[in-house]
């Protein structure tokens, strides 16, 4: 989790008084720097005397390496934002049995038999990279059915490194993943695997003939930085036509916002990407069930935001299906409806190295947690907002695949408005929209949608990342009573329980959709719309003012719970 400590002078005089010596005083750590342009932040560092370690364009800044007396001199300069860097990782959650229900519980079946498998469609994936090693051949993981190779590029965000894609590891170095995260997240976009009995000669992955851009930001112990992510990110803006276009990125990962999303800097990398014509696909995060748990980036309004959902481990039982209690639910702080959308997170099972044989050794979460991949040597099974964000990233990769000229936007809209929500018996809704959006992924509707205008309508992501305006959603909090309830565009609540977040993160008695309403419009944040200021950042959670968390403050990224 990020966490910030307190203001470093405060640090500082405690310290002090304590007697305690406060040996980082005057000892250098990592920063993001942003500034009217990437030349302007790296003189300005130059100037107080730090060093410039990474160009980021993305954001219109650096990577510098700052003492905190350097970056308190750069906080005082007009136009200059100055932000600690920080440790984030990514995690998830081992499972107890094997299934690929994701499939046919979101239609993705009913399209392959039709053809529909990803072709011609690009996907970036940031993540602890991707291992080829010992993978090879017809219906491997990163082959075509027909044994052609789709890893068409490999960036170590780390590194700095970029590398040959048109061999497997085995054959020329690569950008590997020796902690299986990415790996895992990578097999159930694309795997094209169909030699497991439980398939049926169905591949694992959702769109298994995909071109895939392995990018890694996270090294073998799924650690990474705000650094190193911005650096993949701005690889992919960079590169987004370089490989053929780049229709789609998966982000499964999350770490817990400490500022509005226009201030925080994957944020404003993630809108530049929207804005591109790059759809974002961004995990919920794994810090529910409470409410106002959505991660960055998926706190970012444009993108789409997946929560995880599962089938219980009745497959053929749909009664009890619903939301994962890990899932984390909405609203932002800045008063949006998230998760967007939720898909299958629970229990799935992908590709990850378990050590079979010299050449492929363990990835470590393999190695951790044996027991969760020894029913079948090249699977592991794991669950989280992670893998449902993969699963909806196959998806809108078979929705670009069938209509090429979808933009951002209007993938969001057909993905909203085909979704179906979880209900009770009685037909009302099992969960409030701020725990479930708009419902289960529903892959053949989307596809085959003609939906239009129902998603960031209202929203004006040009001045959202140049400045000149920012936005609010229409969720509100009930001072009274802490309950969370969303207003119509007049500003009267909305009836029904789908809409109200009481806390008790019991099931909803209630169900009253408003025709895509939630996901239609955005507000201009001015001091009038501010709807609680009980909930406003104040100078002590702002990064771009006097408070400094240290650089060894750590952030869990989809941390590892219990299974669902």
């Amino acid at each position: 989790m990020i966490h910030l400590k307190c203001r470093l002078l405060t640090v500082m005089a405690l310290s002090a008084s304590l007697g305690i010596p406060f040996a980082d005083a005057s000892a250098a750590s990592g920063y993001i720097v942003e500034a009217h342009g990437t030349h302007s932040a790296a003189l300005s560092v130059r100037r107080v005397g730090g060093r410039v370690t990474d160009e980021l364009a993305i954001v219109d800044g650096v990577a510098a390496t700052l003492s905190p007396a350097q970056a308190a001199r750069l906080r005082k300069l007009h136009g200059v934002e100055v932000f600690a860097d920080r440790p984030v990782v990514t995690q998830n959650n081992p499972a107890v049995m094997p299934d690929v229900y994701q499939r046919q519980m979101t239609g993705v079946n009913a399209l392959a038999a039709q053809g529909i498998n990803g072709l011609g469609v690009t996907v970036a994936v940031l993540d602890s990279g991707v291992l080829q090693s010992g993978c090879g051949g017809k219906g491997c993981l990163f082959f075509d059915l027909n044994g052609n190779n789709r890893m068409v590029a490999q960036y170590d965000a780390i590194a700095g490194l970029l590398v040959d894609a048109s061999h497997p590891c085995a054959e020329a170095p690569c950008v590997a993943d020796t902690y299986g995260h990415g790996t895992h997240i990578t097999g159930l976009i694309a795997s094209a695997t169909t030699n497991d009995s439980f398939l049926d000669g169905e591949a694992e992955g959702i769109a298994p003939m995909v071109h895939l851009i392995n990018v890694k930001a996270f090294d073998g112990t799924g650690t990474g930085t705000y650094t190193s992510v911005l650096k993949g990110l701005n690889w992919i803006l960079a590169n987004r036509t370089t490989y053929g276009a780049i229709r789609v990125v998966n982000m499964s990962f999350g770490a817990k916002p400490q500022s509005f999303y226009w201030n925080d800097p994957i944020d404003q990398a993630v809108m530049k990407l929207w804005q591109a014509g790059i759809v974002v696909v961004a995990s919920a995060g794994n810090f529910g069930p409470k409410a106002q748990t959505i991660a960055v980036p998926g706190n970012t309004p444009y993108v789409i935001t997946v929560g995880a959902m599962t089938d219980n481990f009745t497959p053929d039982d749909p009664s009890d299906d619903g939301v994962t209690s890990f899932s984390s639910a909405g609203p932002t702080y800045e008063g949006f409806v998230k998760p967007d959308v939720v898909a299958p997170g629970g229990h799935l099972a992908a590709f990850m190295a378990a050590g079979q044989g010299p050449t492929l050794p363990a990835q470590l979460l393999a190695a951790t947690y044996p027991q969760f991949g020894s029913y079948d040597e090249n699977l592991f099974i794991m669950s989280g907002t992670s893998q449902a964000a993969a699963v909806t990233t196959g998806v809108v990769a078979l929705m670009l695949q069938t209509n090429p000229t979808l933009t951002p936007d209007q993938v969001k809209c057909r993905l909203i408005a085909t979704a179906d929500a979880a209900l009770n018996p009685g037909g009302t809704a099992a969960y409030t929209v701020f725990q479930q959006g708009a419902g289960r992924i529903n892959a053949y509707a989307a596809v085959f949608s003609t939906a239009a205008n129902c998603a960031n309508q209202g929203l004006n992501i040009a001045a959202d990342i140049k400045g000149t305006e920012h936005f609010g959603g229409p969720a509100r909090q009930d001072k009274a009573t802490g309950n969370f309830y969303v207003v119509n565009a007049n500003g009267q609540a909305l009836a029904g329980s789908p809409f109200v977040w009481n806390q008790s993160f019991a099931k909803s008695q209630g169900y009253l959709w408003n025709n895509g309403y939630l996901w239609n419009n955005g507000y201009l944040w001015n001091s009038g719309y501010l709807w609680n200021n009980g909930y406003l950042w104040n100078n002590g959670y702002l990064w771009n003012q006097s408070a400094v968390a240290p650089a060894s403050t750590t952030t869990a990224m989809e941390s590892w719970n219990a299974q669902e």
